[in-house]
């Protein structure tokens, strides 16, 4: 009987916190607010970029190109044959 009121206990709990949850998360204050925190994050996010430095472009001429050939003749390795003389 205890076991039984303990687990209606525990379900109750987790509905009202479900429940609770919910009507805040969907209210209408709480959409507002996440609303408005966008837009703040926005205007924050604008006026920040207006005040980075900007860089000068000093890449100009770093790579160099290597010609490079292909006339050099490659060794063909063959693993069977390896395994073949041992």
């Amino acid at each position: 009987m205890l076991k039984e009121i303990k687990y209606l206990l525990f379900i109750v709990v987790i509905l009202l916190f479900i429940f609770f949850t919910g009507k805040y998360y969907f209210s209408d204050e709480n959409i507002k607010k996440s609303y408005r925190s966008y837009k703040d994050i926005d205007k924050k996010i604008k006026i920040y970029s207006k005040k980075l430095p900007v860089l000068e472009n000093d890449t100009q001429n770093v790579i160099e190109y290597v010609k490079q050939t292909n006339k050099k003749k490659k060794k063909k390795f063959n693993f069977w044959k390896l395994l073949e003389n041992d």
